[in-house]
């Protein structure tokens, strides 16, 4: 009671002092992971080496110049753009579907960008000569992209009826989209050659390895936004952890918020999919930790999931580059290693309440 009572005390349960200290601390191992990043590579150019030189007024060599900004800068950015948009994604239908298990993919989006990627990368030599040569390295990404948008509008359109949408028909919609993708898929996979399925391997494991300035720029708008806007869910998502019905009787607009929430997972999980190939995991580990160590409060999580995703994300290519260097491990192969077991742990903790 003096507790609730004085202005100056935390009441019993208000973790928010920990999520503020958890975004400090998660602010400062990003920064720290980023030059780690920017420093490691199999080119044998150190950062510490261009600082000192350029402590000592010496001019950066050509070749040192190449590595930092055109190849090491764009995959450190394109590396926290993904991760950050990932994580948040996952947040959100975390917080949409109340249930940790949820992820971006639950959307429509990987399904459909997977299909779109498989098809450009198969069919893509069908293409008119000049249609193919104008989009160049950017079909396969435009034609993810497009194709995730294309599943997740499918995907809304199915589970809404008079202006309301159904969470649980969207789950099994998602369900039954991701399966018949998978068929199509599995179709144009046994009418690949040697080279394609070569290519479809690796893009379905996700990679970084084609970072540039030029990708970065076709993410980013429709990323950062979504990133920087999606804290403004964080009252309607709140109020949906106690369901529907009490977070109408709170003033949320619940078809807004639901409206809102999967456009935005739509936009970030499409645009990261497109530039970076299938990426597991982030999007489901990363909000889980943070709930367990800060809590579920939404005004924190979903910035505290940006910063931790994209550290994530960026130290797993960090490993995914120095593990088999001078080569390079796809990093959905990292990722899966780090998350499985996390994810695991979250099946067991999650069994009473999920009934499993």
């Amino acid at each position: 009671m003096v507790a609730l009572m004085r202005p100056d005390v935390a009441p019993q349960g208000d973790r928010s002092a920990r999520a503020r200290q958890a975004t400090v601390v998660l602010f400062a191992c990003l920064a720290l992971v980023a030059a780690l990043s920017l420093g490691t590579g199999a080119s044998g150019v150190s950062l510490v080496d261009l600082a000192a030189g350029w402590l000592r007024g010496e001019a950066m060599a050509a070749r040192d110049r190449v590595v930092l900004f055109d190849i090491r800068l764009p995959r450190l950015a394109m590396g926290m753009l993904v991760g950050a948009a990932l994580a948040v994604s996952g947040a959100l239908m975390q917080g949409l579907f109340r249930n940790p298990l949820a992820d971006p993919g639950l959307v429509g989006v990987g399904a459909g960008a997977g299909l779109g990627a498989v098809l450009a990368i198969v069919l893509g030599g069908l293409l008119p000569a000049g249609l193919a040569a104008a989009l160049g390295q950017y079909l396969v990404p435009a034609a993810a992209f497009l194709a995730g948008w294309a599943a997740t509008l499918l995907l809304y359109a199915v589970s809404s009826r008079q202006g309301r949408t159904s969470v649980a028909t969207m789950l099994l919609a998602g369900i039954a989209l991701g399966a018949l993708s998978g068929a199509a898929t599995g179709i144009l996979i046994y009418l690949a050659d040697d080279r394609q399925l070569r290519d479809l391997t690796f893009w379905g494991l996700g990679s970084l390895g084609g970072a540039s300035w030029q990708k970065i720029a076709l993410a980013a708008p429709l990323i950062l936004p979504v990133l920087l806007l999606s804290p403004l869910l964080a009252r309607g998502l709140n109020g949906l952890a106690l369901g529907e019905a009490a977070a109408l009787h709170m003033g949320v607009e619940v078809e807004r918020v639901k409206r809102l929430a999967i456009l935005s997972v739509a936009a970030a999980t499409g645009a990261a999919v497109a530039v970076s190939g299938g990426i597991g995991f982030i999007g489901i580990v990363v909000p889980h930790l943070l709930r367990l160590a800060s809590g579920p409060d939404h005004r924190y999580l979903l910035p505290n999931a940006a910063l931790l995703g994209a550290a994530l994300l960026v130290g797993a290519d960090m490993v995914a580059r120095l593990v088999v260097a001078p080569a390079e491990l796809p990093i959905g192969i990292v990722t899966a290693v780090l998350g499985a077991p996390v994810f695991l742990f979250i099946l067991l903790r999650s069994r009473g309440i999920l009934d499993l």
